[in-house]
């Protein structure tokens, strides 16, 4: 049978169909065209898919019209792929795999015992905190999945509206349009300075005591930051920063080299070299709650989980 070249679709000077995406036309169709390439039987192949045969057959036509090509060589009910078709049904059938693989991880990440979770947290509630929480959670779900990312409040954020992470703790508590936020619990902050510190004696110290020390703070854009920030403006003064990270317990290491004093949250285990003060005035604390993007729906693993997480409301951190 002789194979004559079909008349191609228009073809704008981009490249692209101007009135269709050929994408979004050819993919319906795939699933099709490999049935029948496989069996090389219009018939059979109908009765494969569970599809009228006619139907079958005038897809095949329009494809063929659609890509300007013949794939097929027809002898009645029976057809032959062409070496166009032949070469058409290699990418076919892979980005068919393709896809029944990424169909094969969403359900597995939706399943309500085995599926998964993608959680972001702060850096200063990565190193007990969190593991604790997911060692109760799983006490129950013991075989539900985590993809954890520990980063700074914004980012975390942004990876919400982008749809990279189901839930995070964070702080401060976010209060925006597209975000839905709970209060979980309060940390208390201290003022670390270094152990040979002049006010290192002390127990507790007003911040306003502090005022003419050199502070070492976490970057812009951190909520600690800001946080500091704001409990210094309180106090009638602002900080002077010798040095920023992006890290509380790199600030503890820069504290404990005499290098200033710094605002953090009580740390996992005790650090040498630093001493640890209560700050009565103005009160220093940090609220720590869970955020998720509005309108988002839940598998049944993130549901499960984020009512676990409200459960623990006043106890997050105990």
């Amino acid at each position: 049978m002789a194979h004559q070249q079909r008349s191609r679709p228009h073809l704008s000077p981009s490249g692209d169909t101007e009135d269709k995406d050929i994408v979004a036309l050819l993919a319906p169709r795939l699933a099709h065209f490999a049935g029948v390439a496989r069996t090389e039987h219009i018939t059979r192949a109908a009765q494969d898919m569970r599809v009228p045969q006619s139907t079958l057959s005038r897809a095949m036509v329009r494809l063929e019209q659609d890509l300007g090509v013949d794939l097929f060589a027809r002898r009645g009910r029976t057809v032959s792929l062409t070496p166009a078709g032949r070469t058409f049904l290699t990418s076919v059938e892979r980005a068919l795999a393709e896809i029944e693989k990424a169909a094969d991880e969403v359900r597995a990440d939706a399943d309500p015992a085995t599926g998964k979770v993608a959680f972001g947290f702060l850096h200063t509630m990565g190193s007990e905190t969190v593991p604790g929480l997911i060692r109760a959670f799983r006490a129950d779900h013991p075989r539900v999945r985590f993809a954890l990312v520990q980063t700074y409040g914004e980012a975390m954020l942004e990876k919400l509206r982008a749809g990279e992470l189901d839930l995070c703790l964070t702080s401060p508590v976010p209060d925006a349009p597209d975000l839905i936020a709970r209060r979980l619990d309060e940390q208390k902050l201290r003022l670390v300075v270094p152990a040979d510190h002049p006010l290192a004696t002390r127990r507790r110290i007003r911040l306003t005591e502090a005022a003419e020390e050199t502070f070492v703070t976490l970057e812009p854009g951190y909520g600690l930051r800001r946080i500091t920030d704001d409990l210094c403006k309180e106090a009638g003064f602002k900080p002077r920063v010798a040095f920023e990270g992006e890290e509380a317990e790199t600030l503890r290491g820069l504290v404990a080299a005499g290098l200033g004093v710094a605002l953090l949250p009580p740390p996992a285990f005790p650090r040498p070299g630093v001493v640890e003060l209560t700050v009565t005035s103005p009160r220093a604390a940090r609220e720590i709650g869970v955020a998720w993007l509005d309108g988002h729906p839940d598998t049944p693993p993130v549901a499960a989980f984020k009512k676990f997480l409200l459960s623990r409301r006043g106890s997050l951190l105990a």
